[in-house]
């Protein structure tokens, strides 16, 4: 039994192709038939490597009586929430709204025009069922009250997350009360926040190292550290193999939902980059060694495209999906393999209560440092290295035999820029060549795959076919990556990718009443509502970075319309700073139009140990570029000169006299 989904190419998506539910994607001809058949819509999110989308597939969505009810009363519409982050987004905020929470699957019935009306994430069967029966019998008898709802809650839905034409002063001196009131969520014993599940949520740890750096506050050096060692102790990060899951079930970072995603790893790479700058601190070396190996052997594609994510599920023993299999151990298992050293193995990853998941299976976690257990143990630190060292390598190569979970083999835009960034990222902090190798096939994979003749970028790429318009998202990420990747290089060309691609979206995406873009190009057919992404969460608002990138870019192209739009932004936003780890990317962009901001400009000849010396150094608050010959770009125009290597340091739109002292430079830039 197939249904439409059979020709798509997602492969969520494919995964309901077999349903006995008659699925239809996301399209005009869909919502035209509702509209025709005056049927309620159910429309049905998640993504492949979603477990719980998992388990209501096939509690509800293969049984064959909710199919029937499914069929016969409603147009039944599945989303690949990375495909389709604009459909996503709107309903998200209508769940929410109607239930004060949100998660996938994301399940949402909504009037024959598309508003919605109800909605949830995970349902048990019977639950379902009856749910969907009373909904259907309420559309038949009273669509009156229905309609009535659906009006009251689509107004909501348009004004979450906008002001009220309210303008916040750009002040850094709001910084401090921010901080005050989010330090109370802190959790000073693992790290992250005082709840779970616990997300990673990297904007945040990479405003809060960028002000302490720029403060010297050492308190939230402190708590970034502790943050970071104990997600890389934890189970949510894979020692055995590098790369992060997606988030934790408890707060010691121990037990993960055990997806891997992209835009995840891309991320971390770039703060654990930036937190090796800042402390030097080995541990965040081998968190992105590991990583990086990972994504190159997992999901670097031979064209150079990131894939999307490994599943949390993958077959266990008895040939049967399940949530962690390939990840967790068992005692037996783990004594037959490290054999003299299992006592002195069971102290460094706790194969004890502490390391215990459940059902006799552990997850590999950390409480201490080697350097720790070592002075314990009375075993050099060397030595110990080189043990666990080897422990991994056995319970690879051993691992590696096991079913592996299921891979999302689509390219995704914005996750392909999130992870360009991170390689770069890594590139500065380490110097290893082989990641900006990676990073520059990356950028020339969007730009020949993903960027069309007409100025448009593409969201998605899969079976060689890249296809959807792209969303805001998209640009930002791609903007903030080719920014990333010339200052790593002082490739001008980069600079004009990103200035392109910024004209663009002024174009098309830019909403010059609301101050803010939208995150549907208008060439895009509309949804129910314009959907304006403000609030940072796990990745950030594309709002607040395409922000950033206008300021950067006003800076390099001495272009004052840029920076014109990013105040304006920035000032729209400010008033509806509640809590601050919800805006922590926008919190950047504050300080961006603070005194703490600088630019440095490189000109002359072998400038490139200056310019790795620079990027290999945690200077969060400056703006670097340069060139060895007379450059184009307006913000070097004019200042090289032969025979000479000349400095200038500039803030606030004015530049210090030229130096060819760079110490003296450096110094000025570290304090």
């Amino acid at each position: 039994m197939q249904n439409e989904l059979t020709q798509e190419t997602s492969p969520y998506l494919l995964q309901h192709a077999n349903n006995p539910v008659h699925w239809k994607a996301w399209n005009s001809k869909t919502l035209t038939t509702a509209k025709e058949k005056k049927k309620l819509i159910l429309v049905s999110i998640g993504y492949s490597a979603c477990h719980w989308c998992h388990v209501m597939e096939h509690e509800s969505f293969e049984n064959l009586e909710i199919a029937e009810v499914m069929n016969q009363h409603f147009i039944n519409i599945k989303v690949d929430r990375e495909e389709r982050p604009d459909v996503d987004a709107i309903y998200m905020k209508a769940v929410q709204l109607m239930t004060g929470r949100g998660g996938w699957p994301l399940n949402v019935v909504c009037l024959p025009d598309g508003k919605p009306v109800w909605g949830g994430t995970y349902f048990r069967k019977n639950d379902w069922i009856n749910t969907l029966e009373q909904l259907q019998e309420l559309f038949q008898n009273q669509p009156e009250k229905m309609l009535a709802y659906a009006n009251k809650l689509h107004e909501g839905i348009e004004s979450l997350g906008l002001s009220k034409n309210e303008k916040g002063e750009i002040n850094v001196t709001v910084l401090e009360s921010f901080l005050s009131k989010w330090e109370k969520s802190f959790d000073w014993e693992y790290g992250g926040y005082a709840k779970a599940p616990k997300f990673m949520m990297p904007s945040n740890y990479q405003f809060l190292l960028q002000y302490s750096f720029l403060t010297q506050n050492e308190k939230l050096v402190e708590y970034v550290n502790l943050t970071l060692t104990k997600m890389a102790f934890g189970g949510i990060f894979d020692t055995i193999d590098g790369g992060f899951s997606r988030y934790s079930v408890d707060v010691k970072w121990h037990v993960p939902h055990f997806e891997k995603m992209t835009y995840d790893n891309g991320q971390l790479l770039s703060l654990y980059a930036n937190a090796y700058k800042f402390t030097k601190n080995e541990l965040y070396k081998e968190i992105i060694e590991k990583t990086t190996t990972f994504i190159e052997k997992e999901w670097f594609t031979n064209l150079g495209g990131f894939y999307s994510a490994l599943d949390a599920d993958s077959n266990n023993q008895e040939n049967q999906l399940e949530e962690g299999a390939f990840y967790v151990w068992t005692t037996e298992e783990l004594k037959n393999l490290i054999n003299d050293d299992y006592e002195l193995f069971c102290l460094v990853f706790n194969i004890n209560d502490f390391g215990h998941w459940e059902n006799g299976n552990y997850v590999l976690i950390q409480k201490e440092s080697l350097a720790v257990i070592s002075g314990e143990q009375n075993i050099s630190l060397d030595q110990l290295k080189l043990k666990k060292k080897n422990w991994e390598k056995t319970l690879y190569h051993y691992r590696e035999k096991r079913a592996k979970p299921r891979l999302d083999d689509k390219c995704l835009t914005s996750w392909n820029a999130i992870m360009l960034k991170g390689f770069v990222e890594s590139f500065k902090a380490l110097e290893n060549e082989n990641y900006l190798k990676i990073a520059k096939k990356n950028a020339h994979f969007i730009l020949e795959k993903l960027w069309s003749s007409d100025g448009n970028l593409f969201h998605s790429y899969k079976n060689e076919k890249a296809t959807i318009n792209g969303f805001l998202e998209d640009y930002a990420f791609v903007i903030d990556a080719f920014i990333a990747l010339y200052e790593a290089t002082f490739e001008e060309t980069w600079l004009e990718h990103a200035k392109n691609l910024t004209n663009y979206c002024l174009d098309h995406f830019y909403d010059e009443t609301k101050q803010l873009f939208r995150f549907t190009s208008d060439l895009d057919e509309s949804l129910i509502v314009a959907h304006f992404e403000t609030e940072d969460n796990v990745i950030p608002a594309s709002n607040s970075v395409m922000a950033e990138n206008l300021f950067k870019l006003s800076v390099y192209f001495e272009n004052s319309y840029y920076e014109k739009v990013a105040r304006l932004m920035l000032e729209q936003v400010l008033p509806s700073i509640d809590y601050p780890s919800a805006f922590s990317n926008w919190l950047s962009v504050l300080l961006r139009f603070s005194d703490y901001q600088k630019e440095l400009a490189i000109c002359g000849e072998n400038i490139s140990a200056y310019r790795l010396q620079l990027n290999r150094s945690y200077l969060p608050h400056v703006l670097l570029s340069g060139c060895e010959n007379n450059a184009t770009l307006p913000f070097l125009k004019n200042r090289f000169i032969e025979n000479k290597t000349l400095f200038y340091l500039c803030q606030n739109k004015t530049c210090l006299a030229p130096t060819t002292n760079f110490e003296e430079v450096y110094k000025d830039l570290k304090n």
